[in-house]
């Protein structure tokens, strides 16, 4: 944590400076517009700056800058001409405004149309607020961003947000991706796109119901979901259409799924295998689900009545079972009787 307080207007004559670090001046309250005026920075990073709100009105005159970090700031909006710095390779968060005695100052979502080098991780926060939203959403063209590999999609609680999330189509190589407070009933068709996703959090969408087939998405290894309204896990979810027993036989879901986090999931009450759908046939031999999965976590679903057959014979290593009244008394301890010889064999159980 740094003590400083106050950058002075001086700065601006430091015009060789290429990299200004001012990482946790939780002091910091202001960025002078002489900053501006930096003509070779590449780097500002002002990550952990609590009391900093702004940034310089004029940043789109620093042509040159590579990486800008506003992460833990208290930043709240994004200054207009950020879309003249065309060489940013990393830009970590974009905040919409939405209105407010800063609209006239900030940018909107169209200005990230030309920014098609900026990689790694970017969280777009307050998504729905703006009027426009959808129409900038659509120009900002998120699929471009070729070097993109996590994003955050964080929306407006209270709007829907359908359309919003339908243009705001990441790129095919994404490999993380978190969606949060979205308030839309269904989840976008492009998710399903996503086939190198390896990380998929779906965090407070409160009125999502039905859950997209997750287990198609070939190399998904860490699914989180929280705060959802779904009320089953069933053969949707699995990714199988129909329960023809000829498809069914050759179907691999979730191949590379390692991790499994549940929380507040407070109307599911099934979660089905498929053994009860298709029989004891033979070909049901050949179906593989969660192969891989090595730790469950569960919390906060009070009304899930059992674990399904092919998560009680995956790899697991932990299990994590709390909050959950009905699946605590199936399998307990040994001496409460129930299930609990069906998760004996974890190495870690906490129940």
């Amino acid at each position: 944590m740094s003590s400083i307080e106050e950058i002075p207007n001086e700065v601006g004559k430091l015009i060789h400076l290429r990299r200004l670090n001012l990482a946790s001046c939780r002091e910091l309250e202001s960025l002078p517009e002489t900053m501006c005026d930096l003509c070779n920075l590449q780097s500002l990073d002002v990550t952990g700056c609590r009391s900093l709100n702004e940034l310089p009105r004029a940043i789109g005159k620093l042509v040159k800058l590579r990486h800008l970090w506003i992460d833990g700031s208290s930043v709240a909006f994004m200054p207009k001409g950020i879309e003249r710095i065309t060489c940013l390779r990393t830009l970590d968060e974009f905040i919409v405004c939405g209105g407010g005695e800063n609209e006239s100052k900030a940018a909107n979502l169209r200005e990230l149309r030309n920014l098609n080098h900026i990689g790694g991780s970017l969280s777009i926060w307050n998504l729905g607020r703006g009027i426009e939203d959808a129409s900038d959403a659509a120009e900002a063209q998120l699929k471009n961003k070729k070097r993109l590999l996590r994003l955050v999609l964080d929306f407006d609680f209270n709007s829907e947000n359908g359309i919003l999330i339908e243009v705001l189509r990441p790129p095919s190589d994404l490999e993380n991706l978190t969606i949060s407070s979205y308030g839309g009933l269904e989840l976008p068709y492009w998710m399903m796109t996503l086939t190198r996703l390896q990380v998929l959090t779906l965090g407070h969408c409160v009125n999502l119901e039905v859950l997209p087939p997750l287990g198609r998405l070939p190399n998904l290894e860490s699914l989180e979901l929280s705060g959802l309204k779904v009320r089953s896990l069933g053969v949707g979810f699995i990714g199988i259409k129909s329960v023809n027993e000829g498809e069914i036989a050759r179907f691999n879901a979730f191949p590379k799924l390692k991790k499994l986090w549940m929380w507040n999931l407070k109307e599911v009450e099934e979660w089905d295998g498929i053994e009860r759908r298709v029989g004891e046939d033979a070909n049901t031999t050949s179906i593989s689900i969660m192969p891989q999965l090595r730790e469950l976590r569960i919390e906060n679903c009070p009304l899930l009545r059992a674990l399904p057959d092919y998560v009680l014979a995956a790899p697991l290593q932990e299990l994590t079972v709390t909050g959950c009244p009905i699946l605590r008394k199936r399998y307990g301890e040994e001496e409460m009787g129930g299930d609990w010889h069906k998760i004996s064999h974890i190495r870690n159980i906490y129940i």
